[in-house]
């Protein structure tokens, strides 16, 4: 995933970089051992137990940002940068209440040449999940074209694409990790109603390793060169 977000941004040493919605920085982290980057990647969230995942201190290529997407969009939170070359969101555009007003507002963030990358979920998935959590999931995920129309909108060229991956994983690993709520969705239900949906899982899926696709999408805007 790393070297996905890496190639779609087109990402070069020099570049100045966010990743928003870092959570602990694990695809700055690794795209940071990619890269080497000459300056260090923003990792903006706005939870401070998330950053420290970064260590402490933080290695010298991750700088921790405290603020949310909003915060950022509406420079509440000013970033070290005063603009940047690329920034990434990955699965964290469905927490944003206003995403067509924050994504124009990150677009401002960005140097002329800069890119911004959505990579979200598609609106409907194939994991094993169990039936009401599959079908929340459809209720609460916005439309990547949306998103797209929302970077166009903001005056950006965009591009739609999708990357998939096969998934093996150990059936009770998953189980533990639908109990632990892995995915934000999975904190709307209740600990009984999780309970009921782990053994609904169970019984629909005997098999000892379950094998799924897991498809994102790429929703890449690039903000046009200043020729003046």
């Amino acid at each position: 995933m790393s070297g996905r977000i890496a190639e779609a941004l087109r990402l070069s040493p020099a570049d100045r970089i966010a990743d928003i919605g870092s959570g602990t920085g694990l695809f700055a982290r690794e795209l940071a051992r990619q890269l080497r980057p000459s300056r260090p990647i923003l990792c903006v969230d706005p939870s401070e137990a998330m950053l420290r995942g970064l260590g402490n201190p933080p290695a010298p290529e991750l700088m921790p940002v405290v603020a949310s997407a909003e915060d950022i969009a509406e420079a509440r939170v000013r970033l070290p940068y005063e603009e940047v070359d690329a920034i990434w969101i990955k699965e964290a555009v469905h927490h944003v209440a206003d995403p067509a007003r924050t994504l124009r507002g990150l677009t401002d963030r960005l140097a002329p040449g800069g890119r911004l990358l959505i990579v979200m979920l598609p609106t409907t998935i194939r994991y094993p999940l169990f039936k009401a959590a599959l079908s929340r999931f459809e209720e609460l995920q916005p439309d990547p074209a949306l998103i797209e129309a929302h970077l166009r909108r903001a005056g950006l060229e965009t591009k739609l694409s999708h990357v998939e991956h096969e998934l093996r994983i150990d059936r009770d690993r998953y189980l533990d990790m639908v109990r632990a709520r892995y995915m934000s969705l999975l904190s709307t239900f209740s600990d009984g109603e999780i309970e009921k949906g782990v053994e609904e899982m169970r019984a629909a899926h005997p098999e000892p390793v379950l094998v799924f696709p897991d498809r994102f999408a790429f929703v890449l805007g690039q903000r046009q060169e200043d020729n003046t």
